[in-house]
């Protein structure tokens, strides 16, 4: 070694760069050098001493060093605590310890050299002396520890030149180094410890740390640290930096990083495969010391998956540690047995027979479950397998202490493999004797009986075992001291040993083993081994006894007499030696006086105060009873003196065990024969003592545990007085009955327990709390029962025990506290035992402690069992836990529901539970939350499988139910996952049964049914993971059907199992998933697409390695996310030519015509192709292939993404490919398959739009001719997508395309044969290209006259052009109305039809154009053009889908009108339209519509009655059948929910309706009226809406007739009750309307009695209406009213007609004028008198009333009073009238006598009888008043119409009267003489007449007249009214 320190760095740099040029030569050189080195072994050798001596600073002693550091320190720190925030404490953490050891040597080295400086700086007060010895002897000191110090300062520099140039040479050639590093490790390990060159050390395995494989070099710093803290630091610190399960965030350390962030690392470089084996076994030992741990670790999870992925057999890894690591993992993480299991199996396929030993370590475990996994493991190693062991003491020992283990199954495994061992056991018992000594019980227990086996095959041997044994015994009882005694496990094996072999010892061998046992071993000091060495004597002597009782007993017996030299010990030894002879003594004979004095010896030590030693007394009394019968009351009554009476508690004790023992022998019939039960029942009831009562249950107690079941009946009958000793006031007396309530549960047999239970549980319901305190500690006893009852009486106790927790009493819930404490108590799972307090805080208090309790469980780790009295207390915590609201909570409840299933020693135990824990599982398995329905199916999977089928019986039909259910999604998921776990744990076989009846229900009509089926194929991968897979091929085809599903959740349902299925089985069974779903990508089915699509990226996403999750937003379409790397993984798996279909099929879907489906493509195709332009030049001829196998594909959607995808391809290639496209697709037209020309258009149609302008041109000349052929093509389809090509064309032609081809078309439509395609194809090119093309179509096809054809092309084109005909409708619609309206049927039909499509396809815009042409036709001069145009206007607002209210008003009015139209069937039509157009209006609409309607129908009604000129107007629409249906609506509904003006106008308007229909159009209509006239006019609604509804109804009851009968009572109470209203005119209309409807009426009276009791009304309004109504009732109905009624009548009116009120007079006489018709003549002639009489009268109203009567019975009776003898006397006072000074009298007088002569002229024709009364009349006409003139000259009308020639016959009086009116004052007068004229004259029957009449008359008046209408004037009847009124 050169000290030149720049030729070190030269010699470094050379080996660096030969180890890039001649590795392997340099490195072995190397090594070679770096091993032999012989300062590599001065640096092993140096000391303690030597090492402080270098760290000590030059001119200091090594001893002086502490007091200068102490001091620098000090200072130091004095220094450093400035500021008032100043902390110490690591910064980097883990970071920093790569420069631990120098920063701490540095600060040495500084402190000590300022304490040197210091020291120096002093100045010494004898400088100037001779230097003392001290001094000199410190300076050879100083020269000595100087010298070491070089020594070590060389050796340093020597290692670390080695070290620096290693880490150099590494770093050279890190391929090479990386394949050397678990060489160079050994070296550099052992110096990281080191004090001398650590630092240097660690530098070199930070190099060597960055050779190991990439990407895991970028951790290689964190690497070298944590590997340099393994090394160098303490478990305890490495357990502190690494991360445990539950710590949180808030306690980290700075330093907890450095493990996690390492672990990490080797998680994210193990993603794309397993470690090289030298980076493997690099690191191994940081993942070794994780796994190490005493408790599970956070990172336990991610380092079992590392080494997971290192199992291979045949790489050379580290296997032992591997193997000897996850024994460690198994036994403290036992949930990993499966994990580390199948990890152990792996790894042992590897090992050579020489490593087989080491890997049988795991037998040595204390758990069960790791002895298991290593027994299971070493089967798995191929010599094992092969039975090719090699023949080894090792071997043979730990399977040897396999095959005797205590557990049975571990046994059996261990009893396969030593067969196949092939060897027998030797004599070499070493490996035995040193298990013996094994910390683990289970091992020395095993180790004993595999001793005591091996003796059994080799007799000869034991002599020389027992020796080994004893002296092993000496040896580890010396090493133990005064305080810790550290050999008692050895001991204790030892004793176990003895104990097994007791069978095999020889007679011979017994003095020696009893010798030992009395002079060494009964004298232990240690009492557990004591007294299993009194277990081992008393079993030598049970097996030996008998046939050796001479041998043994001098032996027992002399030492039994031998003096003690030491008290204590000899105690100890004595009673051993007692327990022996007792033993030995069963052997004798019964008559041996021996036996006595061993009895008497057994009775001493009794009272020994030490239970053991009681309890081994009591077991050897009882085989000795027999030789004591005779003396068997003095020593029972001995024994019960001492146990009742006896101070010491030890001797109560001793006899209490004595007296079990001797009871036991002498038989159960002694405890009644000599009173022992008697004695022990007063003793406890002894109130006096309590040492008896404590003594009586100490023997209770005892009794118990020696006779058991025998004891139980006696037990029975003291359990009320045990229950009183609970509640005694001596501790010590309650403590002992606690201990007799153990014993006596722990003897309870099932049949004790339903005796004992029920009473004891009745107890707590007891009001005394004494009671229920003592009756909750017996049950709290209970917990000691044996195992089978206690699993029998638990579930009911805990219960009962939680509720006494809420007591009232505060000792009973203390007592309930305790209870379940001594449940806690006995529980055995070790576990649990260690949580009792946190379970019983669950119990006590469980809103606070449910969640916690919980949490805390699922962080134990169990390892052993659980027992009942565990279930006991866990159950209720989790049956809450199952129930709470978190979700959190019931998750972990559930995962504790699993685990216990799992870990019960036995199922049985857990069947009382599952009623009470099944249905919250249940519903927790249908919970919202996936997560919690994933625990609770695994929950029950967990059930089923740990406790079989038979004890669910409903579980699996109850998941089946509910996969059906029509609940949510959630429950049948919930169930699904349930039922993939149940099939899974019940077996294939069941799987394979239910299968068939899954896959059809997949397809169940109900969508439901199919969700929740398909959802299971979701879990089954997780739950039968491999298996599965087999099934594939019949679960395929209901997953692809599902994803096609009409349900959205069902389609959901499939995709995800696909997904699943997917991610499970990508990489084994691609051949069998990549068909289907590559079918499924050209499926028709847009859903099964884009499924199929995202289906077929997770399977290229699986072989990729990727995951394809990237984000791909933003970039073109071409920019992905792949690698290259991914597309030869891709090629590698799949093959060239596969890879080439599937892409070309995903670039084909990646235009597909759903958005969905295209987005799914896109993304797959980004994340899987790097380069899309150089993958579409790889793939194009498969491409082209698929493009055009898909243009000509039957499914149209595919043929249209095949074109999309042909445009896409020509935008991305453009020239390169268009000049090979174009000719293909142009040729492809020649094809006789109508899809592929279709297909061919398509494709042209993408073509043309993809590519420039620029380039088509250049094909126009074939592009054009294609066109045009196909679209004349003989398919539809083809002429179809032929015209989406012509709209692409016509982009980059222009007018060129319509000029070439159009005119083409419409030559073609001339011809017959093409005319039909040609059609079509304008209809194609006209729905693209509407604007355009139409102005050129139409002029030709609209020529006058039109052809069918023509109207048939007009039509087809109209569906096509749509709302492009708004602008042409001038031109089209004359043309088609008018062929619709000629002569060819034909072409009317096509016309109409053609219509009917125009109409239909205006949009909005149009519908103002098209009304106005329709109205224009409406109003055409042609009665089939006007017909025409109202059936399409019918036919518009029925069929069109537009809003067309705002046109709705104008219409209706125009139809209306129409309805009077001349022609009839126009009449029809219009109709018709009217029904259409009113039925289209929403009804709340139609009331603003009336006043409208009101008008039209005024307008209709004028243009009728001009046509007719006279005689009722009736208008023809409205006298069709249903004639009112098209406008009553509008009236009803403006009568029902207008306000109230409307109300009155919708009236008044159905009246005017109703005038104008006929009679026999009405009738269908009139109950359809009159009930909303009804309801209305009963409502408060104003006068006016009455009065119009009454006018109406009377126009109904004048036209309705009997119609109306079934509203008579109605009408009638209606009218009657109107008679009362305020209003004049209310009352008219009621009371004219009444007089009608009575005429329909059959029972007249009660209404004629009604109207006459309200006459006596006050209100003269009223009383007038009344008379009014009367009048009409009389009239119209007075035959139906009976004679008495009439007669009233006749009473209550006579007095009236001299009323002072005119108008009640006037009605008063005409009601008694129609009455007289049906009087008797005396009745008659009676009141005529009266009249006559009257007449002469004062009063001018009474004179006024009779002559009023007189003129009523001329109207209404007039022959019966002209034969009347008064009549003379009449006529008299008539004349008398004519000049009273009354006007009206005169007047009525005039009247009377005018109706006289109108009736004498009616029955006698002779002229000159009239003359006298003619006079009268004609001097009334030179009366005074004017009203008496005109109605004298209506009087002459009358007669004059009814016979003229009455008149003419008297001209002469007439005449010039009549020509004197016509000069009158009055123009009333003038216009009545007019009238009279006409009449009189007979002016308008002839031309002489009015000649004639210019005798009186002037010509000119004359003339006049006679142009007045016949008509015009009033009817008789009417004058007769208006006379009245």
């Amino acid at each position: 070694m050169n000290a030149n320190q720049l030729e070190q760095q030269a010699a470094i740099l050379s080996l660096a760069t030969l180890m890039s040029i001649a590795p392997g030569d340099t490195y072995l050189e190397f090594e070679k050098h770096l091993n032999s080195h012989p300062h590599r072994h001065s640096h092993d050798m140096l000391s303690e001493s030597d090492i402080r001596i270098f760290e000590t600073p030059d001119g200091v002693l090594s001893s002086e060093q502490g007091v200068y550091v102490a001091e620098s320190v000090a200072s130091k720190n004095t220094k450093l605590a400035k500021g008032r925030f100043r902390s110490y404490e690591d910064e980097d953490g883990m970071d920093d310890v790569a420069t631990k050891h120098v920063v701490r040597r540095e600060l040495a080295n500084k402190e000590v050299s300022v304490g040197g400086k210091r020291d120096s700086s002093k100045p010494t007060k004898k400088s100037d002396k001779a230097k003392s010895a001290k001094e000199e002897a410190r300076e050879l000191l100083l020269k000595e520890e100087a010298s070491i110090r070089e020594r070590v300062k060389e050796i340093q520099e020597t290692l670390t030149l080695m070290l620096r140039a290693l880490g150099e040479m590494a770093i050279a050639n890190p391929v090479f180094a990386h394949s050397q590093l678990p060489s160079v490790v050994r070296f550099v390990n052992p110096l990281l410890r080191s004090r001398v060159v650590g630092d240097v050390a660690y530098e070199t395995l930070v190099k060597l740390s960055r050779c190991i494989a990439s990407p895991l070099c970028n951790w290689a710093n964190d690497i070298a640290a944590a590997l340099c803290v393994i090394v160098t630091e303490d478990h305890d610190m490495l357990l502190n930096w690494i991360p445990s399960v539950d710590r949180g965030e808030a306690n980290e350390t700075p330093s907890l990083g450095l493990f996690e962030r390492v672990i990490n690392g080797l998680s994210i470089s193990c993603k794309s495969g397993a470690l090289p084996v030298d980076s493997f076994t690099f690191v191994f030992p940081i993942m070794e010391r994780i796994l190490l741990s005493s408790k599970k670790t956070g990172l336990h999870d991610d380092v079992l998956q590392i080494i997971n992925l290192h199992l291979d057999p045949l790489l050379p890894l580290p296997r032992l540690r591997m193997i000897s690591v996850l024994y460690n993992v198994l036994g403290v993480v036992p949930a990993y047995q499966a994990l580390v299991g199948s990890a152990l199996n792996e790894l042992c396929l590897g090992l050579q027979p020489d490593e087989i030993a080491s890997a049988l370590y795991g037998v040595y475990a204390k758990d069960v479950h790791v002895r298991m996994a290593c027994l299971n493991a070493v089967k798995c190693i191929p010599s094992v397998a092969s039975r090719a062991l090699p023949q080894d003491v090792e071997i043979e020992t730990g399977i040897w202490i396999a095959l005797h283990d205590a557990e049975k199954s571990v046994a059996e495994v261990a009893e396969d493999i030593w067969d196949r061992y092939g060897h027998d056991f030797g004599t070499n018992y070493s490996g035995l004797f040193k298990a013996l000594c094994h910390v683990n019980y289970n091992v020395r227990l095993a180790a004993a009986e595999a001793l005591a086996a091996a003796l059994d095959e080799h007799p000869d041997s034991l002599q020389e075992s027992l020796s080994t044994l004893f002296s092993l015994y000496i040896r580890e009882a010396g090493f133990s001291d005064e305080n810790v005694d550290s050999g008692w496990l050895s001991r204790q094996g030892i004793a176990l040993a003895l104990h097994s072999a007791a069978d095999v010892l020889r007679t011979k061998d017994l003095p020696v083993v009893m010798t030992f046992l009395i002079s060494r071993a009964l004298a232990d000091p240690n009492a557990d081994v004591r007294g299993r060495m009194i277990n081992a004597g008393v079993m030598v002597i049970d097996k030996h006894g008998r046939e050796n009782v001479g041998l043994l007993f001098p032996i027992f017996e002399n030492y039994l007499n031998k003096k003690a030299s030491d008290e204590e010990k000899y105690d100890l030894v004595r009673e051993g030696v007692v327990i022996f002879t007792g033993a030995l003594a069963k052997h004798l004979a019964k008559d041996d006086p021996k036996v006595h004095t061993v009895v008497e010896k057994l009775l001493d030590v009794l009272n020994t105060p030490s239970e053991a030693v009681q309890r081994a007394v009591s077991s050897c009394l009882s085989p000795l009873m027999k030789s004591k019968q005779d003396d068997a009351q003095v020593l029972l009554s001995r024994l019960l003196d001492q146990l009742l009476r006896s101070d010491k508690y030890g001797e109560r004790r001793g006899a209490a065990f004595g007296l079990a023992g001797a009871v036991k022998g002498f038989g159960l019939s002694c405890l009644k024969e000599y009173g022992i039960v008697a004695s022990l029942r007063a003793a406890l009831v002894d109130r006096n003592s309590a040492k008896c009562r404590e003594g009586a249950l100490m023997a209770f107690e005892c009794l118990c545990e020696k006779l058991g079941k025998l004891f139980e009946p006696y037990v029975i009958q003291m359990l009320p007085l045990l229950l009183v000793s609970f509640s005694d006031q001596v501790v010590a007396v309650r403590e002992a009955a606690e201990c007799a309530a153990r014993a006596m549960m722990s003897q309870l047999t099932a049949q004790g327990v339903k005796l004992v239970l029920p009473s004891l549980l009745k107890g707590l319901e007891d009001k005394a709390w004494r009671t229920k305190q003592s009756s909750v500690q017996l049950l709290g006893a209970m917990a000691y029962c044996a195992p089978e009852q206690l699993s029998q009486c638990l579930p009911k106790i805990v219960p009962k025990l939680t509720e006494v927790l809420t007591d009232t009493h505060p000792k009973v819930q203390s007592a309930g506290q305790m209870a379940l404490q001594q449940v806690g108590s006995v529980i055995k799972n070790p576990e649990i035992s260690s949580l009792v307090p946190t379970l019983l805080m669950g119990l006590t208090d469980p809103n606070d402690h449910t969640k916690y309790s919980l949490d805390i469980l699922l962080q134990t780790t169990f390892v052993n069992s659980i027992d009942a009295p565990s279930l006991a207390l866990l159950v209720p915590i989790v049956h809450r836990g199952l129930r709470e609201r978190s979700a959190d909570t019931k998750k972990k409840a559930a995962q504790i529901v699993g685990n216990m299933c799992s870990l019960v020693t036995e199922p049985k135990d857990m069947i009382p539970y599952i009623s009470l824990l099944l249905p919250e599982v249940k519903k927790v398995l249908v919970d919202p939350i996936p997560e919690v329905r994933s625990v609770a199916a695994r929950a029950i999977g967990s059930l089923i499988r740990g406790m079989g089928e038979e004890n669910f019986p409903d579980l699996v039909p109850w998941l089946l139910d509910t996969l059906k259910s029509d609940g949510s999604n959630v429950e049948r998921s919930g169930a699904a996952q349930g039922l993939t776990e149940v099939l899974a744990a019940l077996g294939m076989a069941y799987f394979e049964d239910l299968l068939p009846d899954i896959i059809r229900n997949c397809s169940h009509q109900k969508a439901s049914v199919r969700d929740g089926y398909l959802t299971l194929f979701k879990y089954f991968p997780r739950s039968l993971g491999v298996q599965f897979q087999n099934y594939l091929p019949q679960v395929l085809p209901s997953i692809l059907d599902g994803l096609a599903d009409e349900n959205e959740s069902v389609r959901d349902a499939a995709l995800g199992a696909g997904h699943v299925l997917v991610e499970h089985y990508a990489t084994t069974s691609l051949p069998l998933l990549l068909p289907a779903v590559e079918d499924g990508i050209f499926n028709d089915s847009w859903r099964i697409r884009q499924s199929s699509v995202e289906l077929l990226g997770d399977l290229l996403f699986k072989v990729a390695g990727t995951t394809g999750k990237a984000l791909l937003e933003g970039g073109s379409d071409d920019e992905g996310s792949s690698t290259e790397a991914h597309g030869r993984a891709i090629i590698e798996v799949l093959g060239k030519d596969r890879r080439n279909e599937i892409l070309a099929a995903l670039y084909m879907v990646r235009t597909d015509v759903s958005l969905s489906v295209r987005q799914a493509a896109l993304h797959v195709w980004k994340t899987i192709v790097a380069n899309t332009p150089k993958t579409l030049k790889e793939i194009m001829p498969v491409l082209m292939n698929t493009l055009i196998s898909s243009l000509a594909s039957s499914s149209s959607e595919r043929r249209q993404v095949a074109g999309r995808s042909l445009g896409e391809l020509v935008r991305k290639l453009g020239d390169r490919v268009l000049p090979m496209i174009i000719p293909i697709l142009a040729q492809g037209l020649k094809d006789p398959d109508g899809g592929r020309r279709q297909g061919v258009c398509i494709g042209l149609s993408e073509v043309m739009a993809s590519a420039g302008k620029s380039q088509l041109l250049t094909f126009m000349d074939e592009l054009i001719p294609t066109i045009r052929t196909a679209l004349c093509d003989s398919t539809h389809e083809v002429r179809e997508a032929a015209g989406l090509a012509f709209s692409t064309l016509y982009k980059s032609a222009g007018m060129q395309a319509i000029d070439e081809i159009v005119p083409t078309l419409l030559r073609a439509l001339e011809d017959d044969q093409s005319s039909d395609t040609a059609l079509d194809g304008l209809k194609q090119i006209l729905s693209v290209r509407t604007a355009a093309v139409l102005p050129h179509i139409l002029p030709k096809l609209v020529q006058l006259p039109l052809s069918a054809f023509n109207a048939h092309a007009l039509g087809a084109l109209a569906e096509v052009a749509g709302p492009g005909l708004n602008f042409h409708l001038g031109t089209v619609l004359p043309a088609l109305l008018s062929a619709m309206g000629g002569d060819d049927m034909e072409v009317q039909t096509v016309a109409k039809e053609a219509l009917e499509t125009v109409v239909l396809v205006i949009d909005e815009e149009g519908i103002e154009s098209l009304l106005s042409e329709l109205l224009k036709g409406v109003a055409d001069s042609q009665a089939s053009i006007r017909r025409s145009s109202s059936y399409l206007i019918g036919y518009l607002f029925k069929n069109s889908k537009l809003y067309l209210v705002d046109e709705a008003p104008n219409v209706i009015s125009t139809l209306i009108v129409l309805l009077s139209d001349q022609d009839s069937a126009t009449v029809v039509v219009s109709w018709e339209a009217l029904s259409r157009v009113v039925g289209s209006v929403p009804k709340e609409v139609l009331p603003s519509y009336i006043k409208l309607v009101r008008d039209a129908v005024s307008t209709s009604r004028d243009k009728e009655r001009r046509k007719r000129k006279g005689g009722p107007v009736l208008v023809p629409g409205f006298c069709l059948p249903k004639a009112l249906q098209p406008v009553l609506p509008i009236f009803q509904q403006g009568l029902m929910s207008g306000s109230a003006e409307l109300r009155e106008q919708a009236a008044l308007g159905l009246g005017e309706l109703i005038e104008v229909t006929s009679e026999k159009a009405l009738k269908e209509f009139v109950i359809q009226i009159t009930g909303p006239l009804i309801r209305i006019i009963g409502d408060r609604f104003p006068w006016q809406v009455k009065s119009a509804i009454l006018s109406t109804l009377s126009i109904i009851l004048r036209k309705g007739g009997l119609a109306l009968k079934p509203f008579l009572p109605q009408l009638q109470t209606t009218f009657v009750k109107c008679l009362q209203d305020n209003t004049r005119s209310v009352r008219s209309s009621a009371a004219l309307a009444l007089g009608k409807l009575s005429a329909l009426s059959p029972r007249i009276d009660p209404l004629v009695s009604d109207l006459l009791s309200n006459l006596q009304a006050s209100d003269a309004g009223i009383r007038e209406a009344n008379l009014t109504a009367l009048k009409g009732v009389v009239k119209y109905a007075g035959m139906n009213v009976s004679s008495a009624v009439k007669t009233r009548v006749y009473v209550v009116l006579k007095d009236m007609i001299h009323h002072d009120d005119d108008q009640v007079r006037i009605s008063a006489a005409d009601i008694l004028g129609i009455i007289s018709q049906y009087m008797e003549d005396a009745q008659l002639n009676k009141f005529i008198e009266e009249l006559l009489t009257l007449g002469s009268s004062s009063s001018w109203s009474a004179r006024h009333g009779s002559v009023l009567m007189i003129a009523s019975m001329l109207r209404h009776n007039p022959s019966t009073v002209s034969g009347l003898p008064s009549f003379l006397s009449m006529v008299d006072l008539l004349k008398g009238g004519l000049t009273d000074e009354k006007f009206p009298i005169r007047e009525t007088s005039t009247k009377a006598l005018g109706r006289l002569v109108l009736h004498q002229s009616q029955t006698d024709h002779s002229n000159a009888a009239h003359s006298d009364i003619l006079l009268c009349i004609v001097s009334a006409l030179h009366d005074d008043s004017s009203e008496v003139r005109r109605r004298a000259l209506s009087s002459l009308k009358s007669v004059a119409k009814a016979n003229a020639a009455i008149l003419l016959a008297n001209l002469s009086i007439v005449g010039p009267a009549l020509a004197e009116c016509l000069k009158d004052t009055s123009a009333p007068v003038r216009v009545a003489a007019e009238r009279c004229c006409l009449h009189t004259f007979q002016l308008t029957k002839s031309s002489e007449n009015v000649q004639a009449a210019q005798k009186y008359i002037t010509g000119l008046d004359a003339r006049r007249i006679s142009k007045l209408p016949e008509q015009s004037d009033d009817s008789e009847g009417g004058e007769d009214e208006g006379a009245s009124g």
